[in-house]
């Protein structure tokens, strides 16, 4: 298939600055990425100005943006693997607004804040589905991270169930939620091992409409269980088709593991899912645009499956 792209030359380097075969998140207020250049991104967070590393920005282009120099802070990463903040007037802790969402933030850990903007692009796509399903949707969300996916569904009118390993991530997300309104919402907030959760749920008979998964490359469960992307992930999608309700909505899967490309997750998903339910599978880049050139700012991959009688 021939994909239809724009793109740029910005002091001889050529930039897409659009491709139709990416999701972009665009809805941003408190939000946007200002410029990128020499292996960094330039982040507006609200107020606060942030540098952060991004190994997608591969091009070294002049940075003319002022933000540069009068940054918040700025994740310096080590040649030894790692980094360290450096702080400029940067609260501990701050909060941004998605629309009806609100997520605190704060530095910590290998360069994050506690929020991954460019799923918003997801956001939107299941939480119209939740919107438009005419009947009860159960949702449930592995490795939940600080609740983004969570509160979106959520605020759609989804029942949650949250699961992540670690118990400061779970007690980060109930503290969004809260923020948000959502103190009251029926969320289930689990601390454990997603793939012993999922076991447990088969077991037990529950089922779920909608999955929504994003695993680590990397990461351990409470116990020290391990967790590998490449080794795990098709023999956990295997798994969680056994929750599935008989109708179900969607099934979102999110990668930002190097090498794990968009159709590497659709044809997991084409195989393990059509099969048992019919509907379609798509696949893409997400992004987000960059708002000194319009360009589209790669960060990572989304898989989806859709019930064959919903929109795209």
């Amino acid at each position: 298939m021939h994909l239809q792209r724009e793109s740029a030359i910005i002091d001889g380097i050529m930039i897409v600055k659009e491709d139709k075969r990416m999701w972009v998140a665009r809805d941003w207020k408190d939000y946007e990425v200002l410029d990128t250049s020499a292996g960094e991104k330039l982040e507006r967070w609200g107020k606060y100005i942030l540098v952060r590393p991004d190994p997608q920005v591969i091009w070294n282009t002049p940075k003319k943006h002022a933000g540069w120099k009068n940054r918040n802070g700025h994740y310096h990463r080590s040649s030894k693997g790692g980094g360290d903040w450096e702080f400029f007037n940067l609260p501990d802790r701050w909060k941004i607004h998605y629309k009806s969402l609100v997520f605190h933030l704060q530095p910590f850990q290998f360069k994050h804040t506690g929020l991954f903007p460019e799923q918003a692009v997801n956001w939107e796509w299941f939480g119209e589905k939740i919107r438009s399903a005419g009947r009860p949707i159960k949702v449930l969300n592995l490795f939940a991270y600080t609740g983004g996916a969570t509160l979106a569904a959520a605020a759609a009118g989804a029942s949650v169930t949250h699961v992540d390993a670690s118990k400061g991530m779970v007690s980060w997300a109930r503290e969004n939620a809260a923020a948000s309104g959502l103190q009251d919402a029926p969320i289930r907030w689990l601390v454990d091992d997603c793939i012993k959760f999922v076991e447990r749920e088969i077991r037990r008979g529950n089922q779920y409409d909608g999955i929504i998964m994003d695993p680590p490359s990397y990461g351990r469960g409470p116990k020290g269980e391990v967790w590998k992307m490449e080794e795990k992930i098709h023999p956990f999608i295997q798994l969680c088709t056994k929750l599935l309700s008989p109708q179900p909505l969607f099934f979102l899967i999110n990668s930002y593991t190097t090498g794990l490309q968009p159709a590497v997750l659709s044809y997991m998903m084409e195989t393990e899912l059509v099969p048992k339910f019919g509907g379609h599978t798509e696949a893409r880049e997400i992004g987000l645009p960059v708002s000194k050139n319009g360009l589209i700012l790669p960060c990572g991959a989304s898989g989806r499956w859709f019930d064959a009688d919903t929109d795209k």
